[in-house]
């Protein structure tokens, strides 16, 4: 059975409490070791009223502090930090197969001086790749070209070179036959009459598949029209040229299930596609569990 290391997350979020919610489930199809103190799980499951089960393996990550439910804290952004840094060192030592990340909160980690912007930065910067972040379900996942930048620079980035070397990197992470690429501007640029990244993206496209001798990539596909009830049946995997452009329709149509999915690495992991919902944090509003159950299952089935 592959050993699985769990990132608690944000604890003053409902990362803690999903994972204790969950484990009789995931234990099934797998070992999952909790990268969480002993002391603040108990302090955590006190405050939640969940026993803790007897085979709930834990390992040693940072001092305790107190738990704040629905806070945004330094303290609790800084540990989240450190468990995700614990579980990376796992499986880079081989002690577990793949990882899977509870939800951080980006202003704790700003709050505690951490300068990344979320996992996938961290594993970029650790592993000196371009991590690609696909987020979906079987039924649609989004492969995003850029991620947590500001709307503003993202056509500064679309340029041939760095297109064409992220196509290749997916089909060296990915094996399907066939990924539709979308467009930036409205109307996939109208022949560049409302932008000419359309262009550079079209060449992009043809000298990767050229490289790879198959039609993998195709488009650019007008964003709007993409998802219509007629088109995204035929979709399966896409390329987003921006962040909000391709978690919008995955988060519309498969919210509860999504997932979050690191590729290009050389190590597995995967993650929940939600936040730390600090709003029912500790509330007794039981969250739901499948995004994370979905996690664990595709790390299980990468690793």
């Amino acid at each position: 059975m592959k050993k699985v290391a769990i990132s608690i997350g944000d604890l003053n979020g409902v990362g803690v409490e999903i994972a204790l919610l969950a484990h009789d489930k995931i234990k099934r199809f797998c070992e999952p070791l909790y990268v969480i103190d002993g002391k603040l799980l108990f302090q955590a499951s006190k405050m939640l009223g969940l026993d803790i089960p007897k085979d709930f393996k834990t390992c040693k990550v940072s001092k305790n502090f107190k738990i704040k439910p629905g806070k945004v804290s330094k303290k609790s952004g800084l540990y989240s930090f450190k468990s995700f840094k614990k579980a990376i060192d796992l499986a880079k030592k081989d002690k577990v197969d793949a990882i899977v990340t509870l939800p951080i909160n980006k202003e704790a980690w700003n709050k505690a001086g951490i300068r990344y912007k979320g996992h996938t930065e961290v594993l970029s910067d650790l592993f000196k790749k371009e991590a690609i972040m696909m987020i979906g379900c079987k039924k649609l996942f989004s492969l995003l070209y850029t991620q947590h930048i500001p709307l503003k620079d993202v056509s500064k980035t679309v340029k041939t070179k760095k297109l064409y070397n992220f196509f290749i990197d997916i089909d060296n992470s990915l094996k399907t036959k066939k990924i539709a690429v979308l467009g930036l501007n409205p109307h996939a640029g109208d022949g560049g009459v409302i932008g000419d990244e359309e262009k550079k993206i079209k060449k992009a496209i043809k000298k990767a598949n050229k490289t790879l001798k198959k039609e993998l990539f195709y488009g650019p596909l007008v964003p709007d029209t993409a998802f219509s009830p007629k088109n995204i049946k035929n979709l399966r995997y896409l390329v987003a040229i921006y962040h909000d452009q391709g978690l919008i329709p995955v988060k519309t149509l498969y919210f509860k299930e999504s997932i979050n999915v690191s590729l290009n690495l050389p190590i597995v992991r995967t993650s929940v596609d939600h936040g730390t919902a600090f709003d029912i944090a500790y509330k007794g509003k039981k969250p739901s569990l499948k995004s994370y159950i979905n996690a664990v299952k595709e790390a299980v089935k990468l690793s």
